[in-house]
């Protein structure tokens, strides 16, 4: 079962394919830069046309560099640039996943319901949150034109890993809670990663075979990957932890960090201001795996360690629990999802898509025994002779407050007590309710001992029931 809302399926770094246009006029689809293939790595190894030759300039910031690089689709299968992050598997399965639940990209002459994003990962998330607002919006308001149960679609964010943050900013910095119904996370480093931290102290310079790689300028020219870096206190410094903005950090740019830290804490004040945030967030996140969480600098070296001091919180073996863990919670959230498996596999993992699934088709339906708005106030006499009719008065009074009485079709039973069942009907009746107040009276019930019921009429089942009971004693007692 689908939802009527806009599913917009987000990749993490590294996760779109990027091209750029050929001399010849030809589309970026077919100049790639970046693909999932063999050839990809090997023209990264031996200095081919690769993403390699696409440095950003200092002091990039949060702009576009104008270097004709675009973003074009997202990788549908394994991909790694060696060092820069964790080995990932495609989208496939996920998008897939998506597709057999009803969501369609290419609308079948309708507007589509599911858009997989594709953003360039080198450049900063503030970037590419502004620039998904320019692609989400827009189809949003396709889908909501075709009116019926489209009118009011909202959208649906599917994140993994730096998906989520390009998401966030979306969310919280450009405008985008007003259209968002849910975020769900899936390994996002809510609060960074020792593992950027990693490479872009120690460089990154990868072989393979006889072949090697040195891709320290390409990575440390990334705004995107600073912005992985974590936030919290996570630096060894004498007996605590210190946080990237309160030591010296060797070979990265300071100014960078500076601005990488500004990223997290605006994004974080945003959420704490707005209580929805909480509402909206599914956090699914990888546990149970081995995952670096602290680092140590020494001699112009970071070196990185699964603890802090005895703690062990694993994580998914590239974001540790406490980077995966946002919105201010402590680690034992039930914001979080927990599964066992590695960042890799977060998006192809059956439970997680099952999860995702249970999320999407979930209504803000609030199902209980009683959902009841009004008070009955009666009046029930305890004895009454035969002959004489039972008189029964009640006032109806608000649950939610105000002068006006509510107005409520009521309905008064009289039933034969006769212990745990409810009994025989013996007289039913639906009076008339003026400014809260009904009156009903019954004659020749029989003798005996009686349960009377004041509650709402079929049409009226938000009244809270009153029940009494009373005696008709015989005229004639035996």
């Amino acid at each position: 079962m689908t939802s009527n809302d806009l599913v917009v399926v987000l990749p993490g770094i590294t996760g779109s394919t990027l091209g750029v246009r050929g001399d010849d006029g030809s589309p970026a689809s077919a100049n790639l830069i970046w693909a999932p293939s063999a050839g990809a790595v090997w023209k990264l190894l031996t200095g081919g046309s690769s993403i390699l030759q696409k440095v950003l300039p200092e002091g990039i910031g949060d702009e576009h560099p104008g270097d004709g690089v675009e973003p074009v689709a997202l990788m549908p299968d394994v991909h790694v640039l060696p060092g820069i992050w964790t080995p990932i598997r495609g989208y496939d399965v996920l998008v897939g996943s998506l597709e057999a639940q009803g969501y369609s990209r290419d609308g079948a002459g309708r507007a589509p319901s599911l858009i997989a994003y594709a953003y360039d990962w080198r450049l900063s998330n503030r970037y590419n949150g502004q620039r998904l607002k320019s692609v989400v919006e827009p189809a949003l308001e396709r889908l909501r034109a075709q009116g019926g149960a489209y009118a009011d679609a909202k959208v649906v964010f599917i994140c993994h890993s730096m998906g989520g943050l390009v998401a966030r900013w979306y969310i919280e910095k450009c405008g985008g809670a007003e259209v968002t119904r849910k975020l769900i996370t899936l390994g996002t480093p809510w609060r960074g990663a020792t593992d950027a931290l990693e490479q872009l102290v120690n460089g990154v310079k990868k072989g393979i075979g006889p072949l090697s790689v040195d891709l320290t300028a390409f990575s440390r020219s990334m705004p995107s990957l600073f912005q992985l870096l974590p936030e919290y206190a996570c630096i060894a410094d004498g007996a605590g932890w210190a946080k990237t903005t309160e030591v010296s950090v060797p070979n990265v740019s300071t100014a960078m960090v500076a601005d990488a830290m500004a990223f997290h804490t605006d994004l974080q004040a945003a959420e704490t201001a707005r209580a929805a945030s909480r509402t909206t967030t599914h956090m699914v996140v990888g546990v149970r795996q081995p995952s670096q969480t602290t680092v140590t600098l020494r001699d112009g070296k970071a070196y990185t360690s699964q603890t802090f001091g005895s703690d062990n919180d694993y994580g998914d073996g590239t974001v540790s629990l406490t980077g995966a863990v946002g919105l201010g919670e402590a680690l034992d959230t039930n914001l979080a999802v927990r599964v066992p498996d590695q960042h890799t596999n977060l998006q192809c993992n059956q439970v997680v898509l099952d999860q995702i699934q249970e999320i999407l088709s979930a209504r803000p339906v609030r199902r209980r025994d009683e959902l009841t708005d009004t008070r009955v106030r009666a009046t029930v006499p305890d004895l009454v002779t035969g002959g004489q009719p039972l008189k029964v008065t009640f006032d109806l009074e608000s649950e939610l407050g105000g002068d006006e009485p509510p107005r409520k079709a009521m309905a008064v039973t009289v039933r034969s007590a006769t212990g745990r069942t409810k009994g025989k009907v013996l007289a039913r009746m639906e009076p008339t309710v003026r400014r809260g107040h009904g009156v009903v009276s019954f004659a020749d019930l029989p003798p005996g001992t009686h349960t009377v019921v004041v509650e709402g009429a079929e049409q009226g089942r938000t009244v809270r029931p009153v029940t009494s009971t009373t005696v008709v004693w015989p005229t004639s007692p035996r």
